[in-house]
């Protein structure tokens, strides 16, 4: 499991994130909401180790991040930044490959979990292409393949961390790739998501984060944190929060 305890991080002089604790647990969505300029990026960059903290830890099963050795960290901890790109020509399967290479698990069992990471983004039909004729669309979904690959049916106690996977999708890809990751916190991953869509938060997270200039304006489960008050204090957003009529979750509604 990953931990965050009293996290900041500084930009000079600037405290861009304060104080923040959270913990991501094995079989949940931990989803993180806020306005463009929160922190939600700069967490992400701090909890993968990308970032120096300037205050409090992050700590993967009990043991600081810092300590752990490359390859063993990459085994456990995978990331999806919100922006990924490549210069060079290589083939879907190429790119979805590089997710298994610190397994070193052999070509023959990887080429099936290549094929089964990509099937999961409805991306299978894009074996054989090269990475640059794809669009940007293709291109976030063969990254999100490469990182399910990398922590494909591992035992408990993976984490994965999703910059805003959805943000170059269209709604019927959105919707699945978040059933997708949905399935692999099933299978006992522990998973953070940074959104802006409220409505897919409610649907597939389990618990939030609702940040505001870098600090945390609530946290909790999915109902608690999507009210009134706390997303128009966020958001600025009059809104109207109903029961789903198919789902057993809120609909957020602008007035």
């Amino acid at each position: 499991m990953l931990c965050a305890e009293n996290l900041s991080v500084s930009r000079g002089a600037k405290t861009v994130l304060s104080d923040i604790s959270l913990e991501l647990r094995p079989g949940e969505v931990f989803g993180v909401l806020g306005p463009n300029g929160a922190g939600k990026s700069t967490l992400l960059a701090a909890l993968c180790g990308e970032l120096t903290a300037s205050a409090g830890r992050v700590s993967l099963h009990g043991k600081p991040l810092g300590d752990w050795a490359d390859c063993k960290r990459a085994q456990q901890l995978a990331v999806l930044p919100q922006s990924s790109s490549l210069n060079f020509a290589f083939r879907v399967e190429e790119v979805v490959a590089m997710g298994r290479l610190p397994h070193a698990s052999g070509k023959q069992h990887d080429d099936v979990i290549v094929q089964a990471a990509l099937a999961q983004v409805d991306a299978g039909h894009l074996l054989g292409r090269s990475y640059l004729e794809l669009s940007g669309g293709e291109r976030q979904r063969v990254h999100l393949a490469r990182v399910l690959a990398q922590l494909w049916l591992g035992e408990n106690g993976r984490v994965l961390l999703l910059d805003e996977p959805t943000s170059m999708l269209d709604p019927l890809h959105q919707q699945q790739t978040l059933q997708a990751v949905r399935k692999l916190a099933e299978c006992g991953t522990a998973i953070l998501v940074i959104l802006h869509d409220l409505n897919l938060a409610a649907r597939y997270c389990d618990r939030l984060l609702l940040l505001k200039d870098g600090r945390s304006e609530r946290q909790g489960s999915i109902r608690e944190v999507l009210q009134v008050a706390p997303l128009k204090a966020v958001f600025g957003l009059d809104l109207l929060i109903l029961a789903h009529p198919e789902q057993d979750c809120p609909l957020i509604v602008p007035r």
